[in-house]
């Protein structure tokens, strides 16, 4: 299987494809199909890295690190 990079730009090559006003229904059909097949694949790809990046996120050590103590507000009165 190709990667995430090489199908996105397959599916763009295929959206313009699709909207070249000479092509004929039948390929249109084809391209169309296929890139609703690679759009759902790329979704899943990326489903999967939210969730990865949502486990990183929710670590102990990434909640230590998400309010950082900036000192804004130290010595004010």
């Amino acid at each position: 299987m190709k990667n995430f990079e090489e199908r996105l730009e397959r599916l763009e090559t295929l959206g313009e494809q699709i909207r070249k006003p000479d092509i004929p229904l039948d390929e249109a059909l084809k391209a169309f199909e296929e890139g609703i097949k690679l759009a759902r694949s790329l979704e899943k790809d990326l489903e999967k890295v939210e969730s990865r990046i949502e486990i990183l996120m929710n670590t102990p050590e990434a909640r230590a690190e998400e309010a950082p103590d900036l000192g804004l507000f130290d010595g004010e009165a």
